[in-house]
């Protein structure tokens, strides 16, 4: 039961639900352009669970201290260096499954995860605090075209970037208190709620926007674009809601939805 009980703490201090939706945007991503959808989510999904371990590891003490709840680490549920270990574990093994895709993809994909990992390690407390979003994000499709042997195309990687920079505005807005009162005080923090709410609704409505230029066309774009809208809407106002996700949930299926309309309209070469 004791082991159990320390797997099921590592577990969701791994931030689980983020990293399956990363790796299921790479493996559609993946089904579309290389034909490996497995073989891109086996490399893609250690490498986000390390992201999660590291950043609960680095946050610990600041959890405590404003009382967080789910927070395995900072509560001693999973002990600090139990989750070290499987940073390390599930680093490398994010590496050494990324070398079938070739050199230059494996290097992609570790300079995505050296971007967030440095934001893990303050970077989100500094006004920089998007670029390692947007740099990671928009290095993930070019790890995937990479490994299926094409250069990404020139709307894909900002369009990925755009999305990934959206996704860190909304999910640090649940927490801006809590984040201010320990002492961090990334951009997001600075601009404020209201802001930061209108720049991620921007920065989603750009991506779907890139899309249409992209490879979907205007009719299906402009239904792309509505769906986007009606979904990143929804998410803000449940969002309003004191600790909700719902709105960092909302531009993770507003990214789902760019993935399944590319499945449907094919990615061309760049």
């Amino acid at each position: 039961m004791r082991h159990f009980a320390t797997a099921s703490a590592l577990l969701r201090a791994s931030h689980p639900l983020p990293a399956l939706a990363v790796t299921a945007i790479a493996a559609g991503l993946a089904a579309a352009v290389s034909g490996a959808p497995l073989g891109v989510a086996a490399a893609v999904l250690p490498g986000q669970l390390s992201v999660g371990w590291l950043n609960d590891l680095v946050d610990a003490d600041r959890d405590a201290r404003v009382g967080r709840p789910g927070k395995p680490v900072a509560s001693g549920a999973v002990s600090r260096r139990a989750v070290l270990v499987a940073v390390v574990i599930s680093a490398l093994a994010a590496v050494v499954l990324s070398l079938p895709f070739g050199v230059a993809a494996t290097a992609a994909h570790l300079v995505a995860l050296g971007s967030a990992w440095a934001y893990d390690l303050g970077l989100k407390a500094t006004a920089f605090s998007v670029l390692p979003y947007a740099v990671s994000f928009g290095l993930l499709p070019v790890f995937v075209t990479l490994g299926g042997g094409m250069a990404p195309p020139s709307w894909l990687v900002p369009a990925a970037a755009l999305l990934g920079a959206a996704a860190h505005f909304v999910n640090v807005l649940p927490d801006l208190a809590d984040d201010a009162a320990t002492g961090v005080r990334g951009l997001p923090h600075r601009l404020g709620a209201v802001k930061s709410t209108a720049v991620a609704s921007v920065l989603v409505l750009a991506t779907a926007a890139l899309l249409v230029l992209g490879p979907v066309g205007l009719s299906a774009g402009l239904l792309l674009l509505a769906l986007a809208v009606a979904l990143l809407s929804t998410g803000l106002v449940l969002g309003r809601r004191p600790g909700s996700r719902a709105a960092f949930r909302a531009v993770i299926l507003v990214a789902l939805l760019d993935v399944a309309v590319l499945l449907g309209s094919g990615i061309p070469p760049g």
